[in-house]
């Protein structure tokens, strides 16, 4: 499995990025331990060069990390004919233990770089670099993660069996199954739906209120979290029925085939994007009251949110147009 292309890029990237990683952490304990912006030593311009140097490498390993997310799901997808019983990515994703650990950590990574990276370009706004300890302290809570992801990644391609008959998503997004995408496959269209643009609103009208109030930008992270949440609920729940017009297939995986017209993307990109928009808005937001950081804080957090608020509402419209425009008719039946 290890001679696919797709696969080995994946590795790869992650080897490199995990590399670039523990580089930029040996670099944060200098500066936790020793960043003195007042100080003129030799050490302190020192690091004040370097971290130009580790925020661009920084800034590429995240990016990557965005590009290995969408090929890790696309290489699912293009292997699940390779594998007994796999139908789509979630058939590969069950071949062993680690494919559903890799995906959510990957995800995990997703949202944290962009929070991180947010903070990075604050910080360079400011000319005493008033969060430099701060975004290093937290860089050193990503890493383990990124190694962690790195590992099981590994694992899942290194003991990925073709004799294995696996299971694929008519056994584990199925009502009568067991675990968490059971409990999401049964919840009730009506409720999934309420969930759905409850949380979107509550969402959509904390990013306005922020944008136009300036206050209240952590609200706004923590409700897009609960909207994003919210939403792949719904799409397992009830928007993807609509999209295969059928009562009972609910994989978030096949929506992604051309046979569906590659809807999942439409749906999931500006999802996520959205939500890691929301985070960094959220991220930065806090800090206005800091002397140096003021005018960016004032002029690029609300800039984020309104640009996070435009995807979640082409998100929104994407769903509502997949359900209005299905031919599925389950009016008497669910509602």
């Amino acid at each position: 499995m290890l001679l696919n292309p797709a696969i080995m890029a994946l590795v790869l990237v992650s080897a490199v990025v995990s590399l670039m990683l523990l580089l930029a952490a040996g670099f944060g304990l200098q500066v936790v331990r020793h960043w003195d912006i007042s100080s003129g030593s030799e050490r302190q311009l020192n690091l004040e060069r370097r971290t130009y140097l580790i925020s661009t490498l920084l800034t590429w390993a995240f990016a990557s990390e965005l590009v290995s997310l969408l090929l890790f799901i696309y290489n699912a997808e293009s292997m699940s004919g390779q594998f007994v019983g796999a139908m789509c990515a979630t058939g590969v994703l069950n071949v062993n233990e680690w494919g559903w650990p890799t995906l959510f950590l990957k995800m995990t990574i997703f949202f944290s770089g962009a929070a991180w990276l947010a903070l990075n370009y604050l910080d360079n706004q400011g000319y005493d670099y008033p969060l430099v300890k701060l975004k290093y302290a937290l860089l050193l809570l990503i890493v383990p993660m990124v190694l962690a992801e790195f590992y099981v990644q590994l694992r899942h391609f290194l003991e990925m069996d073709p004799d294995v008959i696996t299971s694929c998503c008519g056994a584990l997004f199925s009502a009568d199954a067991e675990g968490v995408a059971a409990e999401v496959s049964s919840l009730q269209p009506r409720s999934a739906m309420f969930a759905l643009y409850g949380t979107g609103v509550a969402a959509l009208a904390s990013g306005v209120w922020y944008g136009l109030k300036r206050s209240g930008g952590s609200l706004f992270a923590i409700l897009s979290g609960a909207a994003f949440v919210m939403a792949l609920v719904a799409i397992v729940s009830f928007v993807s029925l609509y999209i295969y017009e059928h009562p009972h297939h609910h994989c978030p995986f096949c929506i992604l085939k051309s046979g569906h017209d590659y809807a999942g993307y439409f749906l999931y990109i500006p999802l996520f994007f959205a939500t890691a928009l929301a985070f960094g808005a959220g991220m930065i937001a806090p800090w206005k009251r800091v002397p140096s950081l003021t005018e960016a804080v004032e002029r690029d957090a609300p800039r984020l949110t309104w640009m996070a608020i435009g995807l979640f509402g082409l998100f929104y419209l994407i769903a509502t147009w997949a359900v209005l425009s299905s031919n599925l008719v389950m009016s008497e039946v669910w509602w």
